[in-house]
């Protein structure tokens, strides 16, 4: 949460990217005025996103060509530039700051229902419905709820003699987990709804904002198709109950795709332009592109496989690194038929595939910084995979000590919010390095100057 305020702060000082806007606005004057009365961002986006701060120092000069306005919905800027937002820089603001707000919203999401499945909480509730309600407010609706859970499969299994007390903790992570979603929805569909009437949101964008909140909806319901597998008897009388894997990858999955969605728009509407300051850079961040681009594939490839892992509670197993036990490869890796179930609900194989995944994509971004440190790139770029680096080196060191120290809740949740971060950063690759408009292109030299 706290990197998407501070990346927030960083672009919305972003003078030298947002000059096409500029070029496209009578009121310029009062939109310089709100880019400089930005706060300041924090330390760990100040040390991130340093060469952000180099566009103020740079030598690219805005053109000072005839301003044009663009007012309507799906209006296209005079030399190609299609804006997200119409309404001018203070529309642009504020819907960059909620985009991002209902990011961090999902961002903290993901986070409470890593902690929610740690503390094996998700399976309090045993009913479900769609707009909520109250939770327990007397010591009889606590009975009632208790009961209910008494009768579950969890109970008799795992929690069997739990007092009421422990009950109502449990409860209580995964009736504040529910409502949190809930709250997004609202959060999110009332400014939706102010910036419709107000004429802000372009058809482009509202289109996509749509589809997102589809999904967001949907994922409640995913949510409880998922927790209704662990209400289920398991196959065996020595299985503990657990929610099923490819269910619980689904609704992760779901959560990180509306997240990179959210987050990706906001970009969009805040930083309509990618830093650029010559053609050579535009050229070298074409081919960082070409990397930057696998690399998030695998990066995501592995955050989906934690899923796995935390379905097939493969955490708990060979608490050891770098082998698996005694061995590198368990013997039972393939025991499994068909061939491909091993891949999702055999414990070794799960845990094995995770490892790989997490070993390439730190030595898939490690490629990604070396092969980029000659390259001539926006000092922006260049500081962006080196964080990325760092990122991706920290999220490996989470993991493994999350396996040795047992899963604790602390670590576990610590490790899902770093998976979140790494993509973060990945998008934010993406789209720093993705091709300028034709308008900004023309304007700039084929070097960036120096003094």
């Amino acid at each position: 949460m706290f990197q998407s305020r501070g990346i927030l702060s960083i672009l919305k000082r972003n003078k030298a990217s947002l000059n096409t806007i500029v070029s496209n606005l009578k009121e310029t004057s009062s939109f310089r005025a709100a880019l400089s009365s930005s706060p300041s961002s924090s330390t760990l986006a100040r040390s991130s996103l340093y060469g952000f701060r180099s566009l103020f120092k740079g030598n690219y000069v805005p053109s000072t060509r005839s301003m044009s306005t663009a007012a309507a919905v799906g209006v296209e800027a005079k030399e190609g530039l299609k804006l997200l937002v119409t309404g001018g820089p203070r529309a642009q603001k504020m819907v960059g700051i909620w985009l991002f707000g209902s990011a961090a919203w999902v961002f903290s999401m993901v986070v409470l229902g890593g902690i929610t499945r740690l503390t094996r909480s998700g399976l309090s509730m045993t009913d479900w419905k769609f707009t909520g309600g109250l939770p327990p407010l007397s010591d009889e609706e606590w009975l009632q709820e208790f009961e209910k859970y008494k009768q579950s499969p969890e109970y008799k299994r795992v929690n069997k003699g739990m007092s009421i007390e422990d009950f109502k903790f449990i409860y209580w992570m995964e009736y504040v987990h529910r409502m949190w979603g809930r709250g997004l929805g609202i959060i999110f569909a009332l400014p939706f709804s102010y910036f419709l009437r107000k004429g802000y949101i372009t058809l482009r964008l509202g289109l996509r904002l749509s589809t997102l909140f589809a999904l967001g909806a949907g994922q409640g319901l995913i949510g409880w198709w998922m927790v209704k597998s662990g209400l289920e008897e398991p196959p065996s009388e020595y299985s503990q109950p657990r929610v099923s894997p490819y269910r619980l990858a689904a609704h992760l999955t779901s959560a990180f795709v509306i997240y990179s969605g959210l987050f990706w728009t906001a970009l969009s509407v805040v930083m309509p332009e990618p830093p650029a300051e010559s053609v050579a850079w535009v050229h070298g961040a074409a081919k960082v592109k070409k990397l930057a681009l696998p690399v998030s594939i695998i990066v995501g490839i592995t955050a989906v496989s934690g899923a796995f892992v935390a379905g097939n509670d493969a955490g708990h197993a060979f608490n050891t690194f770098p082998k698996m036990g005694d061995t590198w490869i368990p013997d039972d890796v393939l025991d499994m038929k068909p061939l491909i179930r091993n891949f999702f609900e055999n414990t070794s194989t799960v845990q094995l595939d995770h490892r790989i995944l997490a070993t390439t994509s730190l030595f898939a971004i490690s490629a990604l910084w070396l092969s980029t440190r000659k390259l001539d790139i926006h000092p922006a770029v260049k500081s962006l995979i080196g964080t990325t680096f760092g990122m991706a080196a920290l999220q490996v060191t989470l993991g493994i000590s999350t396996l040795l120290s047992y899963v604790p809740v602390s670590l576990g949740s610590a490790h899902q919010a770093g998976a979140l971060t790494l993509l973060t950063f990945m998008i934010l690759l993406n789209h720093t390095v993705r091709r300028p408009s034709a308008s900004l292109l023309k304007s700039l030299p084929q070097v960036a100057k120096s003094f």
